[in-house]
């Protein structure tokens, strides 16, 4: 193994989305004013350093592996920059526009009828619609600004540990081909090393995910014992003939194209310039092993409510991502072993309002208050850095979250059982029938495939206008990756998906993958899987929804993925 070359630094933040940027910027705002106080005689003590903070981003820049909605409440961004929406001209940030007007639909195959009175949680009033890959490179802008270190195109590959406590990260390789041979560009991963690591990864963060297995249950948190569970959000941004719909306009909708047991719904955004957002969230907890989320988008868009709308546009770009939604029950310890989890790392997501950029930004901004006082008493000890998961129960994080502590436990049976359920958390402040509703993992509930042996619909042509295949998509996402690298998607057992997969699930991975990356082809003497890794859109699906757990996504040579735009 090549020597590493390691540098330290104080503060580690892996992953630069909005949570990670909120870290960063919140941090060198308070040390900015820290330095300040000394020079004025308010304060003593030593002066702090903005190039103690380093942030590790695995995308080729800040914001291209970022993708949302996005109705975004714009709370938290207004506490970290309270002029963030009065500036004027390049400063100003990208926001498309605010909310004009909601609508909520439930949709049939060929109807639909119209809420006359919004659910609260459909309230949008204040709400900005923005492009969340926009919004990123704008906040990362001003933490490069702050004096804080960004490297883009680095991934974090592995945890290091020294005493059972995270010290830091190895960064991955450059320049490996498909079988481990170094190539003639070889660079070594780093050794990043430091006194307190942040991961702010997105949602399923792999190196998270290495942590938490490796985290006793006695760690746990009293009472946040569910496992977390997932959505996919398929999206796809249109442009169409301008005047068509009112700019500010908000459609949800629930139904069709899912089945009355699934959990999800879908969206169209109008933005200025005849630019729309449309996507479609599907529940990673469905039964049917051959239900294909993007096939279930594409379909939602035959709907006579969409097509119209979108009849005679341009599609321009794709996305498509995993969503935490398991709630304040599916929490995981905050601050563990050196440590702090922030933004969709975490779950911090209110799955009812279908809204987490406020929460990402927010906790962001609560790590970094407990970054700052433990630089400024020069202690990073866990005692110390388990003040941040005070700071969130003692937030407004936890008064939005509460509330809504059981919703997606009770609607993972889809809309027509969990409503009532829903009704009742209303009425009780979020109880329902139960104090803590249970759940389980999203894998857990996919059944076998003679258990699913009805309700087969037609397979769906794409007509290239309105309905496009996988790997069009895909195309329209800008992902790019270096076809001669070992595969970041990691199965145990092919054997498991050449056979006994097969026969049991009918190799769903075909099905919930919204990129193409898994297919079965004919060999020597069965079909086999075969994998696509450059076409993975880093949605984490496979590695949440494989039946066997066999599947483990991985980061691939830093710069990898997609290049999303106005997403």
């Amino acid at each position: 193994m090549a020597e590493r070359e390691r540098f330290d630094t104080t503060v580690l933040i892996v992953g630069a989305g909005p949570a990670g940027l909120a870290t960063a910027l919140r941090l060198t705002q308070l040390i900015h004013q820290h330095n300040s106080e000394i020079d004025h005689g308010s304060r003593q003590g030593r002066k702090l350093s903005t190039e103690e903070i380093c942030i590790l981003e695995k995308g080729r820049e800040i914001g291209s592996h970022l993708l949302s909605g996005a109705v975004m409440d714009p709370r938290a961004l207004r506490e970290l920059l309270p002029e963030f929406d009065s500036v004027e001209g390049p400063e100003s940030a990208p926001i498309a526009c605010p909310v004009a007007r909601d609508e909520v639909y439930y949709l049939t195959e060929r109807g639909q009828w119209k809420l006359p009175i919004l659910p609260p949680f459909f309230h949008n009033s204040g709400n900005k619609i923005v492009s969340l890959n926009r919004l990123g490179r704008w906040l990362g802008e001003k933490v490069e600004q702050s004096g804080a270190t960004v490297f883009a195109g680095f991934a974090g590959r592995e945890l290091v540990y020294e005493e059972g406590r995270v010290t830091g990260v190895l960064t991955d390789d450059k320049g490996v081909d498909r079988a481990g041979n170094h190539k003639s560009n070889f660079e070594p991963g780093y050794h990043v090393r430091a006194r307190i690591t942040v991961l702010a990864e997105g949602s399923r963060g792999s190196l998270a995910k290495q942590l938490l297995a490796n985290t006793p249950p006695s760690r746990i948190p009293p009472g946040r014992s569910n496992p977390q569970t997932y959505a996919v959000g398929v999206k796809e941004l249109w442009e169409i003939p301008s005047g068509r719909i009112e700019p500010g306009t908000v459609i949800h909708s629930a139904g069709w194209p899912l089945r009355s047991d699934q959990f999800g719904g879908g969206w169209l955004y109008a933005m200025p310039e005849g630019m729309i957002s449309v996507g479609l969230v599907s529940g990673l907890d469905y039964r049917d092993p051959r239900f294909d989320p993007h096939t279930a988008f594409q379909r939602y868009k035959t709907h006579p409510l969409i097509r119209r709308i979108l009849e005679g546009g341009k599609l321009v770009k794709y996305g498509a991502k995993s969503i935490p939604e398991g709630g304040w029950y599916s929490l995981p310890p905050l601050s563990l072993s050196g440590t702090l989890l922030v933004g969709d790392t975490a779950g911090f997501l209110n799955s009812q309002r279908l809204k987490g950029i406020h929460l990402a930004i927010k906790s962001g901004m609560l790590a970094a208050e407990t970054i700052y006082q433990a630089m400024a008493a020069d202690d990073f000890s866990d005692e110390r850095m388990s003040e941040y998961a005070l700071r969130v129960e003692n937030s407004w994080i936890r008064e939005e979250l509460w509330p809504v502590r059981n919703f997606h436990q009770a609607m993972q049976n889809g809309l027509l059982r969990g409503g009532v359920h829903v009704a009742l958390q209303l009425l009780t402040g979020g109880r329902g029938l139960y104090a803590r509703y249970p759940s389980r993992p999203g894998n857990e509930h996919m059944a076998k495939l003679l258990q699913e042996a009805e309700n087969i619909q037609p397979p769906l042509v794409p007509d290239g206008k309105l309905t496009f295949s996988k790997t069009t998509d895909v195309f329209h996402s800008a992902t790019r990756h270096e076809e001669n690298q070992p595969s970041h998607l990691l199965i145990a057992d092919t054997n498991i998906c050449n056979t006994r997969c097969t026969v049991e699930y009918g190799n769903p991975c075909q099905n919930f993958c919204p990129a193409a990356v898994y297919e079965m082809v004919e060999g020597k003497q069965r079909r086999e899987i075969h994998l696509n890794p450059s076409n993975c859109v880093h949605c984490k699906t496979c590695d949440i929804m494989d039946p066997y757990q066999i599947i483990t996504w991985v980061p691939p040579e830093g710069g990898g993925g997609p290049s999303y735009e106005n997403l």
